[in-house]
């Protein structure tokens, strides 16, 4: 049993692995296309760089190594984004800078039973700019991935971890208490929030906001709805809405047909994004086919905290299942100078030509070359 492989480790063989390879370059031309410049991080760090911010929250995803010419403890990356972030702060340049990424990475646990736990990871990252429009940018990128992958029918939510984090701040919950209701707020069980704020002391307003948060959830146009049941929340709060607002009204001005929904108890990422979050879904997807959001301040551990906004997703499970490939065309083994020339120009124009291998099965073919009239001529294989 030794082709047996670990739990949630594939292989692609030829049909998944050409799909990929041909996703992969037509996203690179669409990133490029964009202003966005591809890096590519190692697949392995030291772990103190690559746990650092954002990444201390991957450190139960991370393999982790002893490197026997240093001694020093190296991880294996489970996330790209902080390796990111990591060459954006070794960059002195203050413009925007639009970086993108495509490898494959490697986590310790399944996402959900059976998911694949070396993912292709694909995203784009900007950094240097802290408005609405790079984080509508990238929302349109992200959009234009999924079209890329053949993804046409999608839809996005939004939310904005502010809301909950300035709920929090202003009902002078401690850490404990935070966790606990972040726990609930995932599991929107309301009726547990409601039973749990009740021992907490609270005025009878921020008890409400916290019962309410749930509900806090449905088309874009019901913004203004859900924003009324949560009446004389603190200003951070409203500059959160504010801004989930103005973030919604700009993407759709792009985007006037995308379904688009909001969730203010939206907490992807509580602990490492800074405002927006989103993801975007597509039939016959029970998860999220990409994700991403604002992590202002990403590269401060690495001495450079800029504003920052990004998407990524798993480039295996956006393609699906492959496209039938075409049939190769066969020819004879033979030297023939004319044959060879043939060759050369079907190869050219895209067609794959295999030689046939004197003594060997030839497997299914579309066309065979064949000798016609003293010279070479293709010949439908039915």
């Amino acid at each position: 049993m030794r082709w047996l492989l670990p739990p949630g480790i594939e292989d692609l063989l030829p049909p998944q692995a050409q799909a990929l390879e041909g996703a992969r370059r037509r996203l690179l031309d669409l990133f490029a296309a964009w202003g966005y410049r591809l890096v590519m991080p190692p697949l392995v760090e030291y772990a103190d760089a690559l746990l650092t911010g954002t990444g201390a929250d991957l450190a139960q995803q991370t393999f982790q190594v002893t490197d026997p010419l240093s001694g020093r403890l190296l991880a294996i990356r489970a996330d790209i984004t902080p390796q990111v972030a990591r060459i954006d702060a070794r960059d002195s340049d203050p413009a925007p800078a639009r970086l993108c990424y495509l490898g494959s990475v490697l986590t310790a646990q399944e996402a959900a039973p059976g998911a694949c736990r070396n993912p292709m990871q694909v995203g784009a990252e900007l950094y240097g700019h802290g408005g609405p429009e790079s984080d509508v940018e990238v929302l349109r990128l992200m959009l234009a991935t999924l079209r890329s992958a053949g993804h046409d029918s999608t839809h996005v939510d939004l939310g904005h971890v502010g809301i909950f984090g300035g709920l929090s701040r202003a009902a002078g919950l401690d850490t404990d208490a935070e966790h606990t209701l972040f726990e609930l707020l995932q599991r929107k069980a309301r009726a547990d929030i409601a039973d749990f704020v009740a021992g907490l002391g609270l005025a009878p307003a921020m008890r409400d906001w916290f019962v309410h948060l749930p509900q806090c959830f449905g088309p874009i146009d019901r913004l203004p709805a859900l924003r009324a049941m949560l009446p004389g929340v603190p200003e951070p709060v409203v500059a959160a809405l504010d801004e989930l607002e103005t973030i919604s009204h700009l993407l759709l001005r792009f985007e006037p047909q995308l379904p688009l929904f909001v969730d203010l108890a939206e907490l992807r990422g509580y602990h490492y994004h800074t405002g927006i979050v989103f993801a975007a879904y597509g039939a016959g997807y029970g998860q999220a086919m990409a994700w991403g959001g604002r992590y202002d301040g990403v590269g401060g551990v690495f001495g450079r905290a800029r504003p920052a906004t990004g998407f990524s997703a798993d480039l295996k499970r956006l393609l699906g299942a492959p496209a039938p490939q075409a049939l190769p065309v066969l020819a004879p083994w033979s030297s023939d100078p004319t044959l060879t020339a043939l060759v050369e120009r079907l190869r050219a124009d895209g067609r794959t030509v295999v030689y046939e291998l004197p003594g060997s099965d030839t497997g299914p073919v579309g066309a065979r070359i064949v000798q016609r009239d003293g010279g070479w001529a293709l010949q439908d294989a039915g």
